[in-house]
C-alpha cells in the first residue's frame, strides 16, 4: 500500500514537472507580447521574469514594449520589469536615461509610474541622472493627484539621494510636513521615518 502511495506521488511529481517544462517551451516560442496579454496574474508575471532570467535581449525587448504607445501592453510589462530588475539589476543599467525620461510623459499610467520608481528606490541611478530624477520625484511628491505608492516611493528615492546632495534635504522635510494633514497613511509612514533620520 506504502509503495502504491510513493508510486502515485512520484508519478504526480513527474506530471507536474513535465507540465512546467511544456510551459516554458511554450514561452519560447510565443511572442512576449502575448504572453503578456494572455494573463494578468502575479503567478504570470513570475512565469516572464523566470523566462527573461539574466539575459539581455530578452529584457531588452520587455523594455521595448514597457515604453511602447500600447496603454494595454506598458501596464502589463511594468509589473514584471521591477522583478526582474530586482532579481538581476545589472539589467537596467543600458535603460536608465530611457526609463527617467520616460516618467516625464504626460498622461503616464498609474502602473509605470509606480514600478519605475520603485526601482529607482532600491537602484542607484548614475550620477548624469540624478538632477533629472530628483526633479520628476519633487513633481510626484507635490502633486495632489499622484497615487499614495508613487509618492511613497518617490520619498525614498530622495532621501537616498539626498546623502549626496544634502541641499535638497531642507526642501524634503518642508514638502514633508506641509502635505502631512493631506496625505494617505502610507505617505505618512515614509515621511515619518525620513523625518526622523533627517533629524539624527
Amino acid at each position: 500500500m506504502l509503495n502504491k502511495y510513493r508510486d502515485r506521488v512520484l508519478i504526480f511529481r513527474l506530471l507536474i514537472s513535465l507540465e512546467i517544462k511544456l510551459s516554458f517551451r511554450r514561452f519560447e516560442t510565443m511572442n512576449l507580447r502575448e504572453i503578456l496579454l494572455a494573463e494578468h496574474s502575479k503567478a504570470q508575471c513570475l512565469k516572464v521574469v523566470k523566462w527573461i532570467g539574466n539575459d539581455p535581449l530578452r529584457f531588452n525587448e520587455l523594455v521595448k514594449l514597457f515604453l511602447s504607445d500600447e496603454n494595454r501592453v506598458v501596464q502589463l510589462a511594468a509589473w514584471p520589469l521591477s522583478y526582474a530588475v530586482q532579481a538581476h539589476p545589472a539589467l537596467i543599467k543600458p535603460h536608465f536615461g530611457k526609463l527617467i525620461r520616460n516618467l516625464r510623459q504626460p498622461g503616464l499610467p498609474d502602473a509605470v509610474k509606480r514600478n519605475t520608481v520603485r526601482i529607482f528606490q532600491e537602484i542607484d541611478a548614475p550620477a548624469r541622472f540624478h538632477g533629472e530624477l530628483m526633479h520628476t520625484c519633487f513633481g510626484f511628491i507635490e502633486s495632489m493627484n499622484e497615487k499614495p505608492a508613487i509618492k511613497a516611493f518617490a520619498l525614498t528615492v530622495l532621501f537616498n539621494l539626498s546623502g549626496q546632495y544634502p541641499d535638497i534635504r531642507p526642501e524634503l522635510k518642508t514638502i514633508i510636513e506641509d502635505r502631512w494633514d493631506y496625505e494617505s497613511p502610507a505617505f505618512k509612514s515614509r515621511g515619518r521615518k525620513i523625518l526622523k533620520s533627517l533629524a539624527s
